[in-house]
């Protein structure tokens, strides 16, 4: 066991809070707890993983874990007691979250919400589930607690009398949100009771932090707060700027409900900030964004989990603290990393197994990261759920129906059977986006071909299909999934369109592919990743101004593109503009830490400019994440023979690369 760093550890997870609504608040003095945390830590970007769905991106934050690993792979599952379906809960997961980690080292742990967390675990302190906030009985009716909210069960009676429900919170606390409620035709118009819903949800899960820290011992608390991702989902069409398909009347009653809803975090941030004092370690995130500005979509998809199109791929992270960085900013964060950071603040190794890192660069000091191959290896009580423990019907049900609300799946109905169906065919689909995202195409196939096959009117099944043929260059197997898709009445479809394009420049066919890339812009003009591709075939094309004024549209849309700061850097080696260019290889990277073309470009960039010692970094940073690209190795061999360098890693660099060619031309002479 290392040296521990923090005494103690509070994460705060506010689902879906992002930094471009924030960042107004806090220059107006409006999120004053925020701005605290900020001044004396770190903050950053996190990035999220796809499918950017919320039970899924929550259970890897507190595991470390993608999803193919973690088992929780959407918003409901088949009920093996029912035969129909029901939420995803804490037997879903296949591994140890972090505070059954902690627990098993004996450490004082507590959990309050979080996602897919019931029924609660029985760890080293008290864990309270994601089904304690639901109301289940009208006002003044009795409101049992759900058997499994609260471990222990002995606490469960203290804790049911903290929760609010939406009929306690009175019509003058609506005001700072909607100071024209009492204008609200309430009976055509039903968001007040909405909004007092998503209040009293937030109250109940702040009265349940609070109590703890009030009244029990601890080492580590996590508590999870929905609201910001409910008053969004509910409200953020009508903040400001207004859009156009809003009515004036409508933009007046409700341009303040989000920004009240953060006001409303930040107001309980400040009191848990107060509780928990200074000798804790303070971890805030959000598992994504939401799009607050020009790229929120005018549409819901009419698919399961539809709502997600208004998440933005980019969530926050700040973390104050003893040792911390302070007014620091990190770049490259993952909602990976927060699981692994957390175990190295308690000194404690972190799981070979996991996909995050330690984010060694909020410390002053970076500490020395101890690794053990796998915590699920560990023997010890670590108070997971056996597999077959039985929800109750009952409280599952009411969570459905929240899901169902939201947008985020189907109605079950009465036919059973097909609500299962339903739970595994988008199970499947999301696990395969996970393999797709994580760069693991051959694994996503057969998902997409089973669900394509037994499902050939979802169009969204096919256009992944033909994804995954297209990066593995199975390019027929890519024509004959799209050829549907571009027939007669589908020739509109600008998916597909832009997929036909990267199918064409994947062949070579660089005049048909920006053909067929030009047809799908004109069709949808507000898709960035389109206007990289095109510049991308401009590059291909050596029409340099073209590809830069196709980046420069990409980043209008979306400033926050890592992709596109990358193609960017690109066009700027090609130009010469070398500062430039590792200006935007930084941004890219720092965007989106994972990325090794991001480091190459920057590592060039570097070398050109004379900065040797900092490129060396950089390309081995690429080397460190791609061992087999060879042009890193090219540059290495290259920068370590400057007259002042090291020759003999230049001469290592040069065997790797001599080796390769011999081992090509041995493969080649074989194949012929």
């Amino acid at each position: 066991m290392g040296a521990r760093l923090a005494r103690r550890v509070l994460l705060i997870g506010w689902d879906a809070a992002d930094w471009k609504v924030i960042n107004p608040l806090l220059d107006a003095g409006k999120m004053p707890a925020l701005e605290f945390l900020i001044n004396r830590g770190v903050m950053g970007n996190l990035a999220t993983l796809r499918p950017i769905l919320s039970p899924m991106l929550w259970n890897s934050i507190a595991t470390g874990k993608r999803p193919d690993k973690h088992g929780i792979c959407g918003f409901s599952e088949p009920d093996p007691h029912t035969g129909g379906a029901r939420p995803v809960t804490s037997t879903s997961r296949k591994v140890k979250a972090i505070w059954n980690i902690l627990t098993q080292r004996a450490l004082k742990t507590h959990q309050i919400g979080w996602y897919a967390s019931h029924p609660a675990e029985p760890i080293h302190g008290i864990s309270v589930s994601d089904r304690f906030t639901v109301a289940t009985s009208a006002q003044g009716a009795p409101w049992p607690m759900p058997a499994g909210t609260v471990q222990p069960e002995g606490m469960a009676e203290s804790f049911a009398k903290l929760r609010v429900h939406p009929g306690d919170v009175l019509p003058e606390m609506l005001l700072p949100f909607v100071p024209r409620a009492a204008e609200v035709n309430q009976e055509k118009d039903r968001r007040l009771m909405s909004l007092a819903k998503i209040i009293a949800e937030t109250s109940s899960i702040h009265n349940a932090a609070t109590w703890i820290l009030e009244h029990e011992e601890w080492d580590f608390l996590a508590v999870f707060y929905s609201g910001i991702d409910h008053f969004s989902h509910a409200f953020m069409q009508f903040h400001p700027p207004k859009l156009a398909p809003v009515t004036d009347e409508q933009f007046e009653l409700y341009k303040d409900v989000v920004a009240g809803g953060y006001r409303l975090h930040d107001m309980m941030l400040a009191r848990l900030l107060e509780l928990a004092g200074p000798e804790t370690t303070f971890v805030l995130v959000s598992d994504h964004g939401f799009h607050s500005d020009h790229l929120r979509p005018l549409g819901i998809p009419k698919e399961p989990a539809g709502p997600a199109v208004q998440h933005r791929p980019t969530g926050i992270f700040a973390m104050m603290g003893e040792g911390v960085r302070p007014d620091g900013r990190i770049d490259g964060a993952t909602l990976l990393d927060i699981t692994p950071t957390i175990l190295t603040l308690f000194g404690l190794p972190v799981g070979e197994d996991m996909d995050g890192r330690v984010l060694l660069q909020a410390f002053d000091n970076p500490p020395q990261v101890e690794r053990i191959p796998s915590w699920e290896l560990e023997p010890g009580d670590c108070g997971m759920h056996a597999e077959e423990l039985r929800t109750d019907a009952e409280s599952s049900r009411a969570v459905l129906e929240q899901f169902v609300a939201l947008g985020y799946i189907e109605a079950p109905g009465e036919d059973q059977k097909k609500a299962a169906d339903a739970a595994v065919r988008e199970q499947k689909y999301n696990l395969a986006r996970v393999y797709l995202f994580s760069r693991r195409p051959e694994q996503a196939i057969p998902l997409l071909e089973e669900l394509t096959s037994a499902h050939p009117e979802e169009e969204r099944f096919a256009r992944h299909l033909a994804q995954c043929y297209v990066v593995l260059e199975r390019h027929d197997d890519a024509e004959r999934v799209l050829a549907p898709l571009l027939s007669g009445a589908e020739a509109s479809n600008a998916v597909a369109n832009w997929l036909r394009g990267e199918l064409h420049f994947e062949r070579g066919e660089t005049e048909a592919a920006l053909k067929t890339l030009l047809r799908a812009e004109q069709l949808d003009s507000q898709l960035p990743d389109l206007h990289i591709r095109i510049a991308r075939t401009y590059l291909r094309r050596a029409q340099i101004d073209d590809a830069e004024r196709a980046l420069a549209k990409a980043l209008r849309i979306d400033p926050d593109s890592a992709e596109a700061h990358l193609w960017m850097a690109r066009v700027r080696l090609r130009q010469r503009r070398d500062v430039e260019a590792a200006e935007e290889a930084l941004n890219a990277v720092g965007l989106e830490h994972f990325m090794p073309l991001g480091h190459f470009f920057f590592g060039v960039a570097l070398s050109r400019l004379r900065h040797f010692r900092r490129s060396i970094q950089a390309f081995e940073t690429v080397l460190q994440m791609a061992p087999g690209f060879a042009p890193a190795h090219r540059w290495l061999a290259r920068v370590h023979s400057r007259p002042r360098g090291d020759k003999e890693r230049a001469r290592q660099h040069q065997d790797w690369l001599r080796e390769r060619r011999q081992h090509r031309r041995a493969r080649a002479v074989a194949a012929s």
